[in-house]
């Protein structure tokens, strides 16, 4: 059984992590509240970074809710996802949603995510298998 935690490696912990994510960021996810913007990485597991802001949420209590909850759902989802490094920021109306919502919402983004990114390894192995093809039609 793979082990279910959430280690220091499967964060986002620098701001060049998190500027890298801003600048390159392949895919967006919108739900309820809630932003992903994600790009792949080379490292084998997907890591999480998370950005809420007092503007959104403003008691601590609610902002450390939300991460406990993120977390919590990344750390359960964490083998079907591809390897790509994730920010998760809240938006306006985040507050307003009980633990219920907030879970089903992220579980919802991840299957999304998880979605883009296959058809995103569909069509660039259709382009390389376009290539290799055409390659050989030419040597023929």
């Amino acid at each position: 059984m793979p082990r279910q935690d959430f280690p220091r490696r499967l964060r986002l912990l620098a701001a060049g992590d998190y500027r890298q994510v801003f600048e390159t960021a392949v895919y967006k996810v919108h739900g309820k509240g809630l932003m992903i913007l994600a790009t792949p990485n080379e490292l084998g597991y997907p890591r999480l970074g998370l950005i809420v802001s007092k503007k959104n949420l403003r008691r601590a209590v609610d902002r450390n809710r939300l991460k406990r909850l993120a977390r919590e759902s990344i750390r359960l989802q964490q083998h079907r996802l591809p390897s790509m490094d994730i920010v998760l920021m809240a938006r306006r109306g985040v507050g307003d949603l009980d633990n219920k919502v907030l879970h089903r919402q992220l579980h919802g983004i991840w299957r999304r995510l998880e979605r883009e990114a296959q058809k995103a390894a569909g069509e660039d192995q259709k382009t390389v298998e376009a290539a290799v093809s055409e390659n050989a039609s030419q040597d023929g």
